[in-house]
This record gives structure tokens, sequence and C-alpha cells, in this order.
């Protein structure tokens, strides 16, 4: 990894798209600092201590710690990225569900490039409608909640709010888009690590003080160094898995028949069609989490809280604070709706970016086949069996680790905003950027050697 980064700064191009990258990651983490006019923050920051700490008994804690995560603090802070590109992420969702229901989106989701302008464009004013209705109603949640600053006109005020979330939520979608065209590329996924990356070092102090420093303190030195191991083991067996799962894949040797064109042969060679274990990457993971921690976060601007009372109980439910807790076993149902939807969307978005039905009529089109199976319908079964049954592992292997952090935190009360969820979109963006920048650097080699 050391010497891919060293001798991609020894390249002009590539350095200068990793320079661009880095400026933009600057820029983001600053705006995550620049308040939005109208609020008051230190009744802000007092409202959101209390449902994040102790006074809140845990019940909002998982949903607004990890809400705040993926914005870096922005949530907490009340900056202008306080949505972050969580109305970009559910957008997304949206246009790939409509793509299956309307034939209009289908066709262009088919049609290559052009087409996926188009769906680009129409992502980009459903993220821009989603940021208005997500900052209205979280300014009708301030006014309810008495955050916003009285000594300005209500109307006023709410509008400024709006207008900021919903502009800083448009320039991060930018930035992404930036990144992906003149930066290393994964755009969106680099704008959504470098600010999970943000908050892991004081969620780490708070591991350290709660397991390590407050045992030894109290002179159990013996539960302090097993608590740490622990804590390491479980860090590095993540990091560990989710790199098994990106490098995993299961290689379709692929034959191509021989041609006699005039008195050359051509065709006759062999390659072969990777399937990578992990194919959706970390997207099922965040559509999944985007679409269990949202409503919570809603909710509780709109004063519902976890109760009693059915809205309340599946509040409580969709709230990963209060999974495997052994005095809250119902809740755990929660995590049972968190899996099922990563591997529906592991599934879903396999389905969109690789379509073997395609792959089989192109490898029928060039003389290619796969041994023993004969070209067409029966190359496309064969296919489509391999892939659910590589979709199934890789969603399997993305679940296990992702889960197991969220096991922990349940059985040992670890309020942390970062787990599985968050060390698998981490470890999965960075292989992922380097792949880009490897690709560049062989691509950069092709056209040194062609001149």
């Amino acid at each position: 990894m050391l010497q891919t980064i060293k001798k991609a700064f020894q390249m002009k191009d590539i350095r200068s798209r990793i320079l661009y990258t880095l400026l933009i990651m600057v820029l983001v983490r600053l705006g995550c600092q620049l308040p939005i006019p109208g609020i008051n923050r230190d009744y802000f920051a007092a409202w959101f201590q209390s449902l994040t700490g102790a006074a809140a008994g845990g019940e909002s804690a998982g949903a607004f710690s990890f809400f705040n995560a993926f914005t870096g603090g922005s949530f907490e802070n009340m900056s202008i990225f306080a949505l972050n590109i969580t109305p970009y992420i559910t957008s997304s969702i949206i246009i790939e569900l409509l793509t299956i229901a309307i034939p209009y989106l289908e066709e262009k989701q088919r049609e290559g490039e052009e087409g996926r302008k188009v769906l680009t464009a129409i992502t980009r004013y459903l993220t821009i409608g989603l940021a208005v209705l997500e900052s209205g109603a979280m300014a009708i949640g301030f006014y309810n909640q008495g955050i916003l600053d009285a000594t300005m006109n209500p109307w006023l005020t709410g509008f400024m709010v709006v207008t900021g979330m919903t502009a800083g939520s448009a320039l991060l979608m930018w930035f992404g888009e930036q990144i992906t065209e003149k930066g290393v590329g994964n755009g969106i996924s680099i704008v959504l690590t470098i600010n999970i990356i943000s908050r892991m070092p004081s969620d780490l102090a708070g591991l350290w003080q709660q397991f390590i420093s407050s045992n030894y303190m109290n002179g159990k030195i013996l539960m302090a160094i097993v608590a740490g191991l622990i804590i390491i083991a479980v860090l590095v067996a993540t990091v560990f898995f989710t790199v098994l799962l990106n490098g995993g894949e299961r290689r379709i040797p692929v034959q191509y028949a021989k041609k006699v064109a005039g008195r050359k042969i051509t065709g006759g060679a062999s390659t072969y069609i990777p399937l990578k274990v992990n194919t959706a990457g970390v997207i099922p993971i965040i559509f999944a989490s985007s679409l269990m921690q949202f409503p919570i976060v809603i909710c509780q601007l709109f004063g519902i809280q976890a109760g009693t009372s059915l809205a309340g109980q599946i509040l409580r439910v969709l709230n990963s604070g209060n999974w495997c807790n052994p005095r809250q076993p119902v809740y755990t149902i929660g995590l049972v709706i968190y899996i099922l939807l990563v591997i529906f969307f592991a599934y879903f978005y396999t389905s969109i970016t690789f379509n073997p039905l395609e792959v089989s009529e192109n490898l029928k089109k060039q003389g290619g086949f796969i041994p023993g199976i004969r070209p067409g319908k029966p190359t496309n079964e064969y296919l489509t069996n391999i892939l659910n049954y590589i979709i199934f592992i890789g969603a399997v292997g993305l679940t296990i680790v992702a889960v197991t952090p969220i096991i922990f935190n349940g059985l040992f009360n670890a309020n942390v905003s970062f787990g599985g969820t968050s060390l698998i979109i981490i470890v999965g963006v960075i292989l992922e950027t380097i792949k880009q920048i490897q690709s560049r650097m062989m691509v950069r080699s092709y056209k040194g050697i062609l001149g």
C-alpha cells in the first residue's frame, strides 16, 4: 500500500488528483464547523447531550450517535453540513428502486453512459427536494423544541435553516462528484468516510475511559487488560474480514473460439470473468443503516419519544442502541430487520451493476464460451446461479462483520458512534480508492509504452 502511494506521488497527473482530493476533504471538514444562522447552538448542544447521554437512558443514543458519525459531527455542531449526504443516499435508493417499476428509468439505465447521465441528473434534483423536505422537518422540530433563536422572526429563521442545510447538502454532493471526476474516484464514499474517521478518536478515547482506565483506577488491572485485548481483537478481526471480503472473487473461465480470416487465425485465447464475493461493496451497509436510523432522528425532532406506545416501540426496535441487550431481548428484532435489509440491498444492487443476460449475449457475439456450458440461455442460467450463490456468501460475510461489534455494544454497553458498519465503510472505501489509483497508474503506464 505504501509503495503504491509512493509511486502515485511520483506521477504528476495522479499526484494532482490526490492533492485535489485532499483539498476537498479539508473543505468538507471546515464546512462541518460553519454554524447555521438562527440556531441557538448552546441550547441545541444541551438538547443533543440529553438525547445521547446518560439522561436519555440510552434510548436515542444509538440512532443519534450513528447519524452524528455519518455527518462527521456536523449535526451535533449544527453546521451547514448537518444533513451531510443522507439526502443523496436516500435519493439514490429511491431512483434505483424505481428503475424496476418505471420503464423510462429502466430504459435509461440500459442506454449506457448517456442514460446514466440522465439518471444522475434526476438523482441530483431529487436530492435537493429531499434536502428541502428534511431540513424543513428539522426546522419545524427545532421550533417545537425551542431551539430556534427567539430574538429573530421564526419564519425568517426557518428559511435560513432550510436554505443553509439544503445548500450544504448540495455542496457536499458537488464535492463528491468533483472527487469522482477530478480526484481519485469514489467521491460520495470518500466524503462519508472522512466524516466517520473524524469521530473515531473521541470514540476510542471513550472506550479507553469506559473499559480500561476506569477498571485500572479501581484496581481491576486484569479486567482492564482483558477489556483492552477484546477491543483490539474486535477491531483487528473486523478489518481483517473486511479486507478478505473485498479481495475474494470467483473466476469464471472463458474460452474464445478460433477463427480463420484469410491466412490468419484469430481467437483461441483464454480469460476469465471475475465475480467478487462482496459484489455490492459497502452500498448495502450504507443503505440499510440510513433506512433504519433516519426515521428515529426525524421522530425525535418532532418530540416523538421511544415509549410504551406503538410508535415508541417501533422506534426502540429501529434503534441499534437497543439491540442485543440482555435486559430487553425483544428489541433485537431490529437487528434481524437490519440483516434482511443488508441481504436485500446486496442482491438488488448487484442485479443493477451486473447483468448475466447481457454478459452471456456479449460472450456469444464475441465467440466466447464457458467450458462445458453452451452459449446463450444456458450460459445466462449458469452465471445467474453462481452469482446468486456468491452474493449470498458475500452478504452473510458482510453481515457477520457488521453485527459482531453491535453484539459487543449490546452486551457490554459500549456507547460508540462507530462499529462494524463504520469500519466496513472505512476499510472498503480505502481499498477501493487504492484500486482506483492503481488502475490509473496502469493506464498511464500503458500510455507511456504506446508513446
